[in-house]
């Protein structure tokens, strides 16, 4: 077992889904068309993804994933960051293995051998229809990345990072889904804090009864949730019944609302902010994971449950003014401008 350590060397390390963004603007007719889950994310296989791709017009590359996209956002404000996921030994693997190391963000965990070998997955990559809108809806093959086996931890460095953040979409297949469990043992027997984004309603219908044991068994120290996902949770379409039945359980509670704003609970203290206007909405792909870097950022620094907020909403309207899931301004700057 590791033994717990009093200095941490990261602020944030995440498991997540290591994923390639393929990003298309398309008309409403198209989503129709393709019988598509407008706004939502669906599961799809490589098969699917490569006749989506086959139907999508002219589209931009960009490396996500939930998780990654958060660590982007807070490597670009500062923050020591770390990421543990799965990738393939293939070009797509290598463009999202730079992308992360450009940013900023130590990322290790060994590529599984090429898909050009039989049987191996190639790197996941989802397919993003965005609507004139702003809406995506997104289409993931996970490929490699559902594949993370618990032994591609590394349990030092989980436990040398003051905060462990964990996305709901990767729970779904089995063997990451163990290699987390096992992530937040180690991060809790190092006296580290736990965060959790639920990512999408769809994860909660297949695997709620294993975030609400992780939730009433105090295994969770901060949770990311949006309205949808916090109606599915907990089974209360009134918000604030939703928030009552889950803020007592969980430390820090931080539930968005689009457009109307963000509310966080914490320790008993409540706090609200607007959503910070938007010249015109571009694309919402990456606004959840962009909020949760900004709140983090404030959080690991000690700043107060409103800042927070704020810096949540600042982060998430710079993302959806413009096409893909990452910061593309000096992220440091605009925080310091939008907050003095």
């Amino acid at each position: 077992m590791t033994q717990p350590s009093t200095d941490p060397r990261y602020d944030v390390i995440a498991i997540g889904n290591a994923v390639v963004d393929v990003i298309a603007a398309c008309e409403e007719s198209l989503i129709e068309e393709l019988n598509l889950n407008r706004g939502g994310m669906t599961l799809i296989d490589e098969g699917q993804a490569d006749a989506l791709y086959s139907a999508m017009p002219p589209a931009r590359e960009l490396s996500g994933g939930s998780a990654a996209n958060t660590l982007a956002g807070l490597a670009t404000l500062g923050l020591q960051c770390a990421f543990i996921g799965q990738v393939a030994d293939d070009q797509l693997g290598e463009v999202f293995r730079h992308d992360m190391r450009a940013t900023g963000i130590d990322f290790d965990t060994a590529a599984r051998p090429s898909s050009d070998k039989e049987g191996e997955p190639a790197t996941g990559r989802v397919l993003i229809f965005v609507t004139p809108d702003g809406e995506r809806t997104m289409n993931t093959f996970l490929g490699a990345g559902q594949y993370l086996p618990a032994s591609a931890l590394d349990e030092d460095l989980i436990a040398s990072a003051a905060i462990l953040y964990l996305e709901g979409y990767l729970w779904d297949p089995e063997e990451p889904r163990r290699a987390m469990r096992r992530a937040i043992e180690v991060a809790r027997a190092a006296g580290r804090k736990v965060a959790f984004t639920a990512s999408e309603s769809f994860v909660i219908d297949r695997h709620g009864d294993d975030f609400r044991e992780m939730i009433d068994s105090g295994l969770i120290d901060i949770l990311f949730v949006n309205e949808s996902e916090l109606a599915t949770l907990t089974g209360e379409d009134d918000f604030e019944a939703g928030i009552a039945k889950v803020a007592g359980k969980v430390p820090v509670l931080v539930a968005t609302k689009g457009e109307n704003g963000a509310i966080a609970v914490a320790h008993g203290e409540r706090a609200e902010v607007a959503a910070e206007p938007v010249a015109k909405v571009i694309d919402t792909t990456g606004a959840g994971d962009q909020f949760a870097a900004g709140f983090l950022s404030g959080y690991a620094r000690g700043a107060s449950l409103e800042t927070c907020l704020k810096r949540g909403a600042i982060a998430a309207a710079e993302v959806i003014a413009h096409y893909g899931p990452r910061p593309e301004v000096d992220m440091r700057a605009l925080m310091a401008e939008k907050l003095s």
